[in-house]
């Protein structure tokens, strides 16, 4: 008998296509270049760290990812659609499959803990309170917070539990993609590493892909899949790629780029000499480039 022919491959059995796609992004704000040429893809399930000094762009890489900041050129696509092809309307329906963790919890002083993390449930969903109660309690429970926390104001709990509760906020609508602006910023070592170990246990909901910004080294150690690493592009050369490291935590540690060791071992070098020259520059034209804003990030 003849050999039986081959069934055509499906859809199924290839590659999926990346969940997140960064397509030659670049971004500008008036004169000053802060993102140029950035191409990077989020594989659906990755946990990607984005690493880099203050003043890189890690920011505003994140904020473009989720079409808070427009590009000045190129593209970013969330599971094949262009963000900068959607209207507001659009654009805001896309975003409940978003959970977004800001540096500095940005939860709303005025609202209890429970208000804050029942916010998004109110807005998108038309579940009744008695519905919502018992899923804002099982947010705390995931994200280690006691009960006790709900009634409280934000003002009024540690900075640790207020980046837990904002934390629990951006998982109410269960969304495919986190996006984690510095969440260790400010707190100390062991609070730190639960925020890491909850980042941790959040990869391990089904189908939840992570995108990590921090300067934490131990942060990108211990939760990243990979890691990618930006340089600033004011010192870099016209023809030079911003991003100068796209590789495994293990790669990380035994690259000999010296920009990367630099900031791996957190060494000084020159910088200090630089950041004088800088700040020479910027005082020259006007401008004040040093302060660690959520712009020039």
């Amino acid at each position: 008998m003849p050999a039986a022919a081959t069934a055509p491959s499906s859809a199924a059995d290839q590659a999926a296509p990346p969940l997140l796609q960064v397509d030659r992004l670049t971004v500008r704000f008036g004169p000053h270049e802060v993102l140029r040429d950035i191409a990077i893809d989020v594989d659906a399930g990755e946990t990607l760290v984005i690493l880099g000094e203050s003043g890189c762009g890690k920011t505003v890489l994140l904020k473009s990812m989720i079409g808070l900041v427009r590009p000045s050129g190129g593209d970013v696509r969330f599971d094949g659609r262009s963000l900068g092809r959607l209207g507001d309307r659009q654009l805001a329906h896309l975003r409940t499959r978003y959970g977004f963790v800001f540096q500095g919890a940005a939860l709303f002083d005025s609202a209890s803990i429970a208000d804050n993390i029942a916010f998004p449930l109110r807005e998108h969903t038309r579940l009744s309170e008695g519905e919502i109660r018992p899923i804002v309690e099982s947010l705390v429970d995931e994200v280690g917070l006691p009960r006790s926390a709900l009634a409280k104001k934000p003002v009024e709990v540690s900075g640790g539990m207020r980046k837990r509760a904002g934390l629990a906020r951006a998982l109410a609508l269960d969304p495919q993609l986190i996006l984690y602006d510095e969440p260790t910023t400010g707190l100390d070592p062991i609070m730190s590493d639960v925020i890491n170990e909850l980042i941790l246990r959040v990869r391990r909901r089904p189908g939840v892909t992570s995108v990590v910004v921090t300067h934490d080294m131990h942060t990108a150690r211990k939760v990243a899949d990979r890691i990618v690493m930006l340089y600033p592009v004011a010192r870099l050369r016209p023809d030079e790629p911003q991003i100068v490291f796209d590789g495994t935590p293990d790669r990380l540690a035994s690259s000999r780029d010296p920009r990367v060791r630099q900031f791996v071992e957190g060494r000084a070098g020159g910088r200090l000499d630089e950041l004088r020259e800088e700040q020479g520059l910027a005082a020259a034209g006007g401008r004040d480039d040093g302060d660690d804003t959520e712009d020039s990030r």
